[in-house]
């Protein structure tokens, strides 16, 4: 199958990293970090299904993104906080 190919998840890693570049948002380059390591993983040699590729990329694309909000954090102006009700008066 193709997703066992190890190619085939360091190109989309590597076509998630451009698309980052184009939208930063720092979710797409979590996504880019988790295909590069299922694909440098694979390259290794380690032989799992496409299920399990497909746990291990997301568990580590969440682990890149959480870790990426924490070492970058959040944008100034990315979070609105409300102090004041439009509807009173």
């Amino acid at each position: 199958m193709i997703l066992e190919i190890w190619w085939v998840w360091l190109a989309a890693a590597a076509g998630l990293a451009i698309l980052e570049m184009l939208a930063p948002a720092y979710v797409f380059l979590g996504f880019a970090i988790g295909a590069a390591a299922v694909g440098t993983a694979l390259w290794f040699g380690l032989a799992l299904t496409w299920p399990w590729l497909m746990l291990v990329f997301a568990l580590v694309s969440l682990v890149a993104w959480l870790g990426l909000r924490a070492v970058l954090g959040v944008r100034k102006g990315q979070v609105k906080v409300w102090d004041r009700d439009i509807n009173e008066d």
